[in-house]
């Protein structure tokens, strides 16, 4: 009897000590996909249906923008540089779809680090977690808000255009942020551990 807990103790533990190792290389694995992109985050005016459609269409005119922007990018400090460069131009970009749609409020521009919770998009997944974003708020920006990836280009209509995601992430990270339920449980986790720290930090 003895011998058979002895076995059941070092399989439990055996178990125990993979999925720790499988956490935290997922856990390292996040890191750099968060460290290799650039989420663009928008505040609406309101929740009024009219703030709610023209945030939607400032988004599009953006991400082509920066579609545009990032051609030949392969890395988030160029990213960087180029938004940081262009973006009284962006600014431009968005208060032209307000002022074309009839709106009389203007955009603000922040490039600043963000937390982001976890984020299923239609076909990939970006972990929770601390990112360089485009914090772009709308008028009083007191309206919901809708966030993606600027760079690499993820999201339509940027990603219409080519992107080498395995250039910019590496093919590990890649493949890791493709929606799966192999990774749902793992997802969490960093999640979890993430909130904390950012509670810690602020």
């Amino acid at each position: 009897m003895k011998r058979f807990r002895k076995a059941e103790i070092s399989v439990a533990l055996g178990l125990i000590t993979a999925i720790v190792f499988s956490v935290v290389g997922f856990g390292t694995d996040c890191e750099k996909i968060r460290n290799n992109v650039v989420r663009l985050h928008i505040l609406a005016e309101s929740d009024c249906e009219a703030d709610q459609r023209v945030k939607l269409l400032v988004r599009d005119a953006l991400l082509e923008s920066g579609s545009e922007l990032f051609s030949g990018t392969a890395d988030v400090s160029s990213a960087k540089k180029i938004l940081e460069k262009e973006k009284e131009m962006l600014i431009d970009v968005a208060e032209n779809v307000l002022e074309e749609n009839g709106f009389d409020y203007d955009a603000e521009m922040y490039l600043e680090r963000e937390y982001f919770d976890t984020k299923e998009y239609e076909s990939f997944t970006m972990p929770a977690g601390e990112y360089l974003a485009l914090k772009v708020v709308l008028g009083k920006g007191e309206g919901h808000n809708w966030w993606c990836v600027m760079f690499p280009p993820l999201c339509l209509p940027a990603a219409s255009a080519e992107t080498d995601i395995d250039a910019v992430l590496g093919k590990d990270c890649a493949k890791l942020i493709q929606s799966s339920p192999e990774y749902e449980m793992r997802f969490k986790i960093v999640e979890i551990y993430e909130r904390i720290k950012n509670a810690i930090r602020n």
